[in-house]
């Protein structure tokens, strides 16, 4: 099993030494590929140091070295990669010793996986609360779940989330999903599972146990809860207007859109709001309007709902 890892590195000094040699512990990664996101600390001069020390490593700069953002970043990696399995890790988290034990096994017993998650666990740079602790101890699917209900259960969060720290890929699966979102200053890595799990079979790994870490710090872009719930939106709107791109069935479809405005219907927003919204969702995927989903999510339809239930049954 021969694995390209893809990290994306931007203002990182504090913890690259200990993300880079946790990568090559693994003697299935055949090339680290690092992209230097506009650093401006001295990662620059700790990666020529560790690249140094093993020939693996393979750095990469954007245009005149400007910073563009993980998305931007991961996607330049991703057009370099050479072997055919993917890995992804930030900068600020690292692999443990098992990380690669339960994609190689599953791999090899079937062709047809796509890609397998695995539990990923914290490391705390900082105090911690208690809460937090149990919180993000350890980020998994609870359970085995069927491919084709995996988009659902992700949407709905009722059996747990994977990182995509956790996350080993064919490389052919670029071929049906293409790269990430580079609008999505956040959540793009949620886009783009998402649409991962619509169009391939992912199965699970380790999701008892963590196969890496998540550096856990004052700076994590995760606090910023502001950010995403702006771009939570966004990359709903993403995967909508993808799925009609690409056909895929209704149902789905429908399940996404629920979540949507599940979200919305928590805001609050007035009703005129809700119809500008709307009129915004059908320019930007006409095609929403010809189906059956145009008048049940229209926003009036779902204001009697809400307003009326009974009538609805």
């Amino acid at each position: 099993m021969n694995i390209s890892v893809i990290m994306p590195v931007y203002n990182a000094a504090n913890y690259l030494d200990k993300a880079v040699k946790s990568v090559l512990l693994h003697n299935e990664v055949k090339e680290l590929i690092i992209v230097n996101d506009g650093s401006i600390d001295n990662s620059s001069q700790i990666l020529k140091r560790l690249q140094k020390e093993d020939n693996r490593i393979k750095i990469y700069h954007h245009k005149n070295k400007i910073n563009k953002g993980r998305s931007a970043s991961r996607n330049l990696a991703l057009q370099n990669v050479t072997q055919p399995f993917i890995a992804f890790l930030d900068a600020d988290d690292f692999y443990l010793e098992n990380r690669f034990e339960a994609d190689k096994q599953l791999f090899e017993s079937d062709d047809s996986i796509d890609g397998v998650y695995n539990a990923i666990g914290a490391y705390f740079y900082r105090e911690s609360s208690e809460r937090e602790t149990l919180e993000l101890g350890l980020t998994t699917i609870r359970e085995p779940i069927e491919p084709d209900e995996l988009f659902e259960c992700l949407l709905n969060g009722k059996k747990g989330y994977f990182s995509i720290d956790g996350l080993t890929i064919k490389r052919e699966v670029l071929l049906k999903i293409n790269f990430f979102k580079e609008h999505l200053v956040v959540a793009e890595d949620t886009d783009w599972l998402l649409k991962m799990s619509l169009v391939s079979k992912l199965v699970a790994g380790n999701i008892k146990e963590a196969v890496a870490m998540r550096g856990v710090h004052d700076t994590n872009v995760f606090n910023k809860e502001g950010q995403y719930k702006v771009h939570r939106q966004k990359m709903f709107e993403s995967v909508l207007i993808w799925c009609f791109k690409n056909k895929v069935k209704i149902s789905k479809i429908d399940i996404l859109l629920n979540r949507m405005f599940y979200y919305r219907y928590k805001e609050n927003y007035s009703l005129n709001k809700e119809l500008k919204y709307w009129l915004f969702l059908l320019k930007s995927t006409p095609k929403l309007m010809t189906t059956i989903l145009g008048i049940k999510y229209c926003p009036i339809i779902r204001k009697r709902k809400q307003l009326f239930p009974f009538l609805f049954r």
